[in-house]
């Protein structure tokens, strides 16, 4: 008989890509056994404090934070709270784990995963680790040897470990509203069915003010003939620079109904699906989201992250035949707009890029994840 799981703890944060992994698969549980207690446990000041209480859970905290490089004064002082809280977090830890009793507990990334993974493990209470990065993060190191599996995005994702028998495939969840339409129907919805090819483009906020700058010289020479449609979310901040510069240019985006300038793409499920390339950066979500797609890629790794890891990204991505990377310091918007044509002009290229692409996407990746979680608790 399968067991069933009567409470559950996440523990995750720092991101919207540890975050939303487990809220899907929150989800998923819920709709197989609405009986389920979820308890989300994240950092005090981490953006899941906002995004774990909007999706309906409740949440607890406890006092973690990272470790800083620098030696300046600011960055010591920040590094002597970080070692307080280290040494206060396992007893947090406990007392959570002692208040709520759960069957496991499943930790998505982020600090605050190490001190619960890590007591639930010590408590003998089932734990598993998911890493949506193709390189494990510092904190999933630390966990490797505490977690009962480790699960993946990738199969090349194993070799980064060392015990690969842990390691489980089960890529990263997808929000189910991406697969809602065709590709077909998805662009009929956003009206940009006439033939010609759709560019969908975003920054993350590590620096997006340059890359917005380059894009408004790759829109620019979009104008002149306007061989593609164009979706660039430019953000709140990024929007009236790159329209500033437009207009200096000498390019009216009114004139040119092709070229959607966004401050946010809020209807990113359609938009994605209607896409026939995306440039972008190499966050864990938007990985598992082009190649459950199967979209091509131009990808500009962000330079601003830790361990470089969007670079590793993307790298898995490029080798793989789905992707092409072009360094931030490499990617003006003319070598973007080349780039972009040498995919979109070449039909067996993009067609190859799309096959390469969708042989790496694992759809059904939040079933793949709840069957490892029962397998754990047998």
């Amino acid at each position: 008989m399968e067991k069933t799981l009567q409470r559950v703890i996440f523990t995750c944060g720092g991101t919207a890509g540890h975050v939303n992994p487990a809220i899907a698969l929150a989800q998923l549980m819920h709709g197989k056994d609405p009986d389920t207690e979820f308890l989300f446990v994240g950092a005090e000041r981490g953006l899941e404090k906002d995004l774990v209480p909007k999706a309906g859970y409740a949440f607890r905290t406890v006092h973690i934070s990272s470790f800083h490089r620098s030696l300046k004064p600011k960055e010591i002082q920040h590094n002597i709270v970080s070692v307080c809280n280290l040494m206060r977090a396992p007893r947090e830890a406990r007392a959570i784990l002692r208040e709520f009793r759960p069957d496991v507990v499943i930790g998505t990334g982020g600090y605050a995963s190490f001190p619960m993974v890590k007591a639930a493990a010590k408590a003998g209470i089932p734990t598993a680790v998911h890493e949506s990065n193709m390189v494990p993060g510092l904190t999933t190191e630390m966990l490797e040897p505490f977690a009962d599996r480790i699960m993946v995005g990738f199969e090349s994702c194993r070799r980064h470990y060392r015990h690969p028998d842990k390691v489980m495939v089960t890529g990263t969840p997808v929000r189910g509203d991406f697969f809602a339409l065709t590709k077909e129907e998805a662009k009929q919805k956003l009206g940009v069915d006439d033939g010609r090819p759709l560019i969908v483009s975003f920054w993350g906020s590590l620096g997006a003010s340059g890359m917005n700058r380059r894009m408004a010289d790759f829109l620019a020479l979009e104008a002149a003939k306007e061989p593609f449609h164009h979706i660039h979310g430019a953000g709140k901040a990024g929007y009236a620079m790159v329209e500033q510069l437009l207009r200096e240019k000498g390019v009216d985006l009114a004139a040119h109904p092709s070229l959607q300038l966004r401050e946010y793409i809020y209807d990113m499920a359609p938009v994605m699906r209607a896409a026939d390339l995306v440039i972008c950066r190499a966050g864990a979500s938007t990985i598992s989201e082009l190649t459950a797609l199967g979209v091509p890629a131009l990808i500009v790794p962000s330079p601003y992250v830790t361990n470089n890891h969007q670079e590793k990204n993307a790298r898995a991505l490029e080798e793989a035949g789905g992707a092409e990377v072009l360094l931030e310091a490499d990617s003006s918007g003319q070598a973007m707009f080349q780039a972009a044509c040498g995919i979109l002009h070449d039909a067996k290229k993009k067609a190859d890029m799309e096959k390469a692409m969708a042989s790496l996407g694992i759809r059904d990746a939040t079933e793949r994840i709840y069957q490892t979680i029962l397998e754990i608790c047998q």
